[in-house]
């Protein structure tokens, strides 16, 4: 794996966390809704049949939090190895362009306008800063 695609991933798994956290809190307002419908219709709240679907529908919920809670333990782990990767750098507007890039995923433009240089002046030293890690990284010089 590439420096560059290392450090990315921070930014992919954030995006997918957040879409997960989407995709849960609709999924909890439509179990609560389909909960709702079962009890309200009066149907005999003994009914194993409902009993069944509420249980399922719960213990879907529960694991689809826990993957989700596996999820973002892996990012939290990700990120410190991402910031100890960008601490590889000897410079300090290296590092700042690369936190700001990869930790805080703020688009070039911004990075430029952040640290007053031009869009040029960011990615020249973009580049300079992934090369010294590149000569730095474990990881990078086993895949080579």
């Amino acid at each position: 794996m590439q420096v560059k695609e290392f450090l990315s991933q921070a930014t992919s798994i954030d995006t997918m966390i957040k879409s997960k956290l989407e995709q849960l809190e609709k999924s909890k307002s439509l179990s609560m809704k389909v909960i709702s419908n079962l009890k309200g219709n009066r149907i005999d709240v003994s009914d194993e049949k409902n009993n069944e679907v509420v249980e399922n529908i719960i213990v879907k919920m529960k694991n689809f939090e826990n993957t989700l809670k596996d999820d973002i333990d892996r990012y939290v782990d990700l990120k410190r190895e991402i910031e100890d990767t960008v601490n590889l750098t000897s410079d300090v507007n290296y590092r700042l362009i690369l936190q700001l890039r990869y930790i805080a995923g703020k688009p070039w433009d911004e990075i430029a306008d952040t640290l007053g240089y031009d869009l040029r002046t960011v990615y020249r030293l973009h580049t300079k800063a992934i090369r010294e890690i590149e000569s730095k990284w474990k990881p990078y010089k086993k895949s080579s």
